[in-house]
């Protein structure tokens, strides 16, 4: 029989579930954030009658920084991940459950590129301060997936390749990619790079001290993390409907959106210079990607750097998918968890 991978991807509004063979998807679904093993089990027993499962690919969460690749979910990672010691968000579900559900079916469970992955050169990790290191923290599923994508399209070998892959969703990040190693990435979810449609970026430090005198904590997180960005200036994340006000006329929404893009821009000239030689192609994606606004004002503004293919879509399904049957097919070996040595970050 066939073989097949059932992948789990939670996210803070919904989970998504698929069932993919090496040739492509065969079955999807999105159901609600708070999902149990149960349910999941439930879906996908019908779907796998006629199908060899060969294993449950999650998503990966918020864990130790170790090397990107595919991970066996073992003991450790579930204490890591039940503990949020290393933070809370929705993905550490994705190795939760695809453990639960790999021990009823008698299948292994894996998770790939989890966002804390940890490929930096030391000259990246030094921040200016003294015992303050730069953390690595962004979208490694997608920006791995982008890399293997573009690397493919232009008959580039991922071993030897420079890339800049940016992916623009909630949070945005801007990787420099060295011989299939993400080298340098700002910090997607606080702290570094571009504002996003919900996220501050980085920013000027006197006047954010100024707030964070003024600000209990647990709300600066909230204001920096979900509350800035397009939503601080323009009341809503939506760029669709930030696109029809700009249409309208709406001259502070085209101002920030400008800004926006300007700044990604330049993240993306600065990740340029962390490679040990100028970039061989720069790669977009995520859900901002599919805006042909927001294409036509960044794309004139990077395309002398190097050539740009824009890959719309956050495409994780796809990118947990090929983790799984690079596994399968012997071209990706499993890590252990484990026995990664990493840094508290």
């Amino acid at each position: 029989m066939e073989p097949v991978v059932a992948i789990i991807n939670p996210g803070s509004t919904s989970t998504r579930l698929a069932l993919w063979s090496a040739g492509g998807e065969i079955e999807s679904c999105t159901l609600s954030s708070s999902i149990n093993c149960a349910e999941i089990e439930s879906w996908l027993r019908p779907l796998i009658v006629n199908h060899h499962l060969a294993g449950i690919m999650g998503r990966g969460g918020l864990l130790k920084p170790v090397p990107a690749g595919v991970y066996a979910v073992n003991d450790t990672m579930l204490e890591d991940l039940r503990s949020q010691k290393y933070g809370r968000h929705a993905s550490n579900q994705g190795g939760l459950l695809a453990a639960e559900l790999g021990a009823v079916l008698g299948v292994p469970a894996w998770i790939a590129d989890p966002v804390t992955s940890d490929e930096f050169i030391p000259a990246a990790r030094v921040s200016g301060v003294p015992g303050i290191e730069r953390s690595s923290r962004g979208h490694f599923l997608s920006i791995k997936a982008t890399a293997n994508k573009l690397c493919a399209q232009l008959d580039l070998d991922i071993k030897t390749a420079r890339l800049v892959i940016a992916h623009l969703g909630g949070g945005i990040s801007v990787a420099a990619v060295d011989g299939g190693k993400i080298i340098d990435v700002n910090d997607a979810l606080l702290g570094m790079g571009p504002f996003s449609p919900q996220r501050a970026g980085a920013l000027p430090l006197r006047k954010l001290l100024d707030l964070a005198y003024t600000t209990e904590r647990v709300r600066l997180e909230e204001i920096l993390g979900k509350e800035s960005g397009l939503t601080g200036y323009l009341g809503t994340d939506d760029l669709i409907e930030i696109e029809r006000r700009i249409a309208a006329g709406d001259e502070q929404a085209e101002l920030i959106v400008n800004a926006m893009v300007y700044q990604i821009a330049k993240e993306i000239g600065s990740m340029s210079t962390a490679l040990s030689q100028p970039p061989q192609a720069i790669g977009i994606t995520g859900g901002l990607a599919r805006s042909a606004l927001l294409m036509e004002k960044l794309q004139p503004r990077i395309e002398w750097l190097a050539r740009t293919l824009v890959f719309p879509g956050e495409n994780e399904m796809e990118a947990l998918a090929a983790a799984a049957f690079r596994v399968l097919s012997g071209d990706e070996s499993v890590k252990n968890y484990a026995e990664m040595v990493g840094y508290d970050g």
